[in-house]
């Protein structure tokens, strides 16, 4: 059995007096075909989680973040189509209200979600996790979130 790594990135931006999850919709001929989903994909070799974060959130949405944070949930998550063991960690990318997203072609629309309302649209359990861990920790000012901020001058340079 091989590993494999990915990442995930939810990307949360304010709206009026809260904020919202975006969500993005599977191409139908790629893995995971018509489902929604958060940032997701795969670590190259010579890159960091946060890199690949970070890369695959410009690949796939055309944003950047203002904020950006590491996540202290992990998925893992077996597929039999390959026999993997996928390890994923995952991260917060805050961006602007105004943020315009340019999907990718893996992509066939994209979609702000209230992110109170957002449990219900996404598709795993480790997805939910994070986003209460989000709610919780980094929107929420837990003392926890300086120690999980990954400042954007490390990546900047």
């Amino acid at each position: 059995m091989k590993h494999a790594y990915f990442v995930t990135v939810l990307i949360i931006r304010p709206h009026g007096d809260g904020y919202q999850l975006l969500m993005l919709r599977r191409a139908e001929d790629s893995y995971m075909g018509g489902q929604w989903h958060v940032v997701s994909g795969g670590i190259e070799p010579d890159e960091t989680a946060w890199q690949a974060a970070l890369r695959e959130m410009r690949e796939e949405t055309g944003l950047a973040p203002v904020e950006f944070y590491c996540l202290d949930t992990t998925t893992v998550f077996y597929r039999p189509q390959n026999d993997t063991i996928n390890i994923a960690p995952m991260f917060c990318a805050i961006v602007c209200v105004d943020a315009a997203v340019t999907i990718n072609s893996e992509h066939t629309a994209y979609e702000w979600i209230d992110i109170n309302e957002a449990d219900s649209r996404l598709l795993w359990p480790g997805d939910r996790q994070a986003l209460e861990e989000v709610r919780t920790a980094i929107l929420g000012d837990s003392p926890a979130k300086q120690l999980m901020r990954i400042p954007i001058k490390l990546w900047c340079v």
